[in-house]
């Protein structure tokens, strides 16, 4: 009778390996898009648009009576979606964000009191940020990453790039007035990991609910490292 071969012994099993750090939201793509959703019943097809033209993570906006519950619906229903919150100005608006599947926040801009919930909801988040002294407040209280906002009207890529000496530590997503024609220009900087935009979202194309074309469009969007 061939006896089995000894167990090994705890010392000699490997640990399991720890999982990966997820990707900054600002690596996900080179455009995130900025959607405002008016009829939720088109949140499901609109982000899963989106994700086959290679844009997984998206902002959905709360401009809209719709908005919490589009971001419920992509949650729920399109995993390959990393879907965010934008325009979070209130801490309450943080934790109804979040409680409804909400995997990033993205605000136009900061006051403590919002920075305080946003740090606490356990998602990661993209204060605004317009000057140099908000972009310093920030790095001082550990926050890296940021939305530039509104980034054409702040002073576009030349206001960046002057940034980018004395505050190397920030990284940004641009947003405002960012156009495929300008977008690469902004994603050759060195602190920018990403840019919001809207192009890739034509209204007359999600009225007819033409899918195929918006996934055109954002195959195209994704395109621009690239390039």
């Amino acid at each position: 009778m061939t006896s089995s071969p000894p167990s090994p012994s705890p010392a000699s099993v490997p640990a399991p390996a720890a999982p990966l750090a997820p990707a900054s939201v600002l690596d996900l793509a080179p455009v995130m898009p900025v959607v405002v959703v008016t009829d939720a019943a088109d949140a499901v097809p609109l982000a899963r648009a989106l994700v086959a033209g290679g844009l997984p993570a998206i902002e959905v906006t709360l401009r809209t009576p719709a908005a919490l519950d589009a971001i419920r619906a992509i949650a729920a229903e399109v995993p390959d979606a990393v879907v965010g919150a934008g325009t979070v100005i209130t801490p309450v608006q943080v934790a109804d964000t979040v409680a409804a599947g909400a995997r990033f926040l993205v605000s136009p801009g900061w006051t403590d009191g919002l920075l305080d919930a946003m740090k606490a909801s356990g998602v990661p988040f993209l204060p605004g940020v317009s000057t140099a002294s908000e972009v310093v407040a920030l790095l001082e209280n550990g926050v890296r990453e940021m939305k530039f906002f509104p980034a054409q009207a702040a002073g576009g890529t030349a206001y960046l790039r002057s940034l980018a000496g004395p505050l190397p530590q920030a990284r940004f997503c641009p947003t405002g007035g960012i156009t495929p024609d300008c977008a690469a220009e902004y994603l050759a900087l060195p602190n920018v990991g990403c840019v919001g935009g809207t192009w890739m979202l034509p209204g007359d194309a999600i009225a007819a609910k033409d899918w195929g074309r918006i996934e055109s469009l954002a195959r195209n969007a994704a395109t621009l490292y690239a390039r």
